[in-house]
């Protein structure tokens, strides 16, 4: 790996292939990263902008490309500075000069947001999101660090009819406000556009390729009918869960054709997300997950896999454990963020137990009491110890428990990295 302060145009033209090799369970000939190629591998734009300044890095600007999460868009400079070997695949429709305005976050960090995002300031400094009629559906606190959904379409209960479906999902801050360049998926020229953006990412940089195609079915679930009423649904109404389940699944199937149809030649993985787990264990148990979700999660994965040869990541947060034997026999290839802090997500037991059939995308070092409170010795020294158990044998992808988050100092962030290129000498 390029040091810290330098460019990794020596091995940039081997990424692609390091990644393809360690999603095989070849171990590459050096440890794979990735920061920033999805949603839940990234950085916030405080942590960014701060670490920016510790490295010195004068050019360019804070974009979020995340407005929800409020997540940076991590620049050329930053990924070579760090070896990045993945990028979305997305990454190059959201460059123009013209798609962006300031904004001012907590801690008075300027960063620039997408002009589509156009929130309503509230008296008390709170913004609102709103939907295409004015409605408010999210909300972020003066000086909150991210926006949290606060409208609930079917909160009320089902329709007799999800003709509307997508109008619905249009509704939730997620459908409404996707991660860019996604807010132009509609449009008519779109797929075009982003087949032509990858094949000029890839052939530039020579990083594997993640397409994030969401198809979310528990968590589209939460989000219109909240979540505390949809987990009861499973229960008490599986009529009306099935029932959903079934125009929700047709509704993903006919936009991962679309996907598949525009980059499945130039995609290395396609991305799923549905968050399975808490802290303590997954939110629902084992045979329920086979009831509703394991068939149509198949669905998906069998789709990608008869098309492509790109591999299938799962993000889903917390305890998993119990269900990953099943995400396995669904077809998932990868996981992520890998919650090593949660019950039952011990990295040795992970690694020995499914370390033969899955691909650890995460779990590289922890972001809820590591990254952030431990010092950089620490950091290091933790890393280390992950890394001592997930890479041999490839099957790992390092990056973070989830994404960096903003009170993290941006000198435990530098320490991460020099730990990774540490670890493999280079």
């Amino acid at each position: 790996m390029c040091g810290q302060g330098q460019t990794n145009s020596c091995n940039i033209d081997a990424s692609r292939q390091r990644v393809r090799a360690s999603l095989a369970h070849t171990e590459p000939d050096r440890i794979v990263v990735d920061l920033g190629a999805t949603t839940s591998s990234g950085i916030s734009g405080i942590a960014y902008d701060r670490l920016k300044t510790h490295l010195g890095m004068r050019s360019g600007q804070t974009c979020i490309f995340d407005v929800i999460q409020q997540l940076a868009r991590v620049e050329d400079e930053m990924l070579e500075t760090f070896g990045v070997d993945v990028a979305s695949l997305g990454r190059q429709l959201d460059q123009q000069s013209g798609a962006w305005y300031p904004v001012t976050l907590a801690q008075g960090t300027e960063v620039q947001w997408p002009t589509h995002f156009r929130p309503v300031v509230r008296a008390d400094g709170s913004r609102d999101a709103v939907d295409s009629q004015g409605k408010v559906i999210g909300r972020m606190p003066a000086g909150g660090p991210f926006f949290d959904q606060v409208h609930f379409p079917y909160v009320d209960g089902y329709p007799d009819s999800f003709e509307d479906l997508a109008d619905a999902m249009s509704q939730v801050l997620w459908g409404r406000f996707p991660r860019m360049p996604w807010q132009s998926a509609g449009e008519s020229d779109f797929w075009e556009r982003l087949r032509a953006g990858g094949i000029e990412l890839r052939e530039k940089t020579g990083r594997a390729l993640v397409v994030s195609v969401g198809c979310n079915m528990l968590e589209w679930g939460m989000f219109l009918r909240r979540m505390d009423q949809f987990l009861m649904d499973l229960h008490a109404e599986p009529y009306e869960v099935e029932r959903f389940l079934e125009a929700l699944t047709e509704h993903h199937l006919a936009f991962l054709a679309r996907a598949v149809e525009a980059v499945g030649d130039i995609a290395d993985v396609f991305r799923f997300g549905d968050d399975l787990g808490m802290v303590q264990g997954p939110l629902i148990s084992p045979e329920l997950y086979r009831r509703f979700f394991k068939p149509r999660h198949k669905l998906l994965c069998d789709y990608v896999k008869s098309h492509t040869d790109a591999f299938t990541l799962l993000h889903s947060c917390g305890s998993i454990y119990e269900l990953i034997p099943d995400l396995i026999e669904a077809g998932f290839d990868c996981i992520n963020p890998v919650q090593t802090n949660c019950r039952d997500m011990d990295p040795a037991r992970l690694k020995r137990q499914f370390g033969r059939e899955l691909v650890f995308w995460g779990g590289g070092c922890d972001t809820r009491t590591v990254l952030n409170n431990a010092r950089a010795r620490e950091v290091k020294d933790h890393v280390r110890r992950n890394l001592d158990i997930f890479a041999p044998g490839g099957g790992f992808v390092f990056c973070t428990v989830h994404n960096i988050l903003p009170e993290v100092p941006p000198e435990n962030i530098a320490a991460m990295f020099e730990a990774v290129g540490e670890f493999t000498g280079s």
